[in-house]
């Protein structure tokens, strides 16, 4: 796997990956097609950049064919951990909470997410109640 420090995607390269994460392996004109929906560009850009992220270790290209197939390299869950991360330190002075407060205050949860945020909030603070209860009897 790439390392992600050196290979932080660009906005254009994260458009291009979010494709691929949602439509798995594709050629250069099927990701354009679907770039094109949302972003005006043309085909030799997307060409350009998905060459360039070839090069990068962002994508494999599968050349057996007379056209390319792409696939990402890089992991979704990989990214957003890196790009929350660098979020939280460089905007919220580290704290999550505030990221967290700031993203629910801007855009409307529904009830399904503000659920699934509970759910999870109780899973990391039984996670912390039993390090905790470790720690004790040691």
């Amino acid at each position: 796997m790439p390392n992600l420090k050196l290979n932080k995607p660009t906005e254009s390269e994260m458009a291009i990956l979010q494709i691929l994460w949602e439509e798995g392996p594709s050629t250069v004109r099927e990701v354009h097609e679907i770039l094109s929906g949302t972003k005006e560009s043309g085909y030799t850009t997307t060409l350009k950049l998905m060459q360039i992220m070839h090069d990068k270790g962002m994508l494999s290209r599968n050349d057996e064919s007379k056209t390319h197939i792409y696939s990402t390299l890089i992991k979704k869950e990989s990214v957003q951990k890196q790009v929350v991360g660098n979020m939280i330190k460089g905007l919220f002075k580290g704290s999550s909470a505030k990221l967290v407060m700031h993203a629910l205050g801007n855009h409307r949860a529904s009830s399904e997410e503000i659920s699934e945020i509970k759910k999870y909030l109780d899973e990391m603070e039984l996670t912390e109640m039993t390090k905790k209860k470790k720690n004790e009897k040691k």
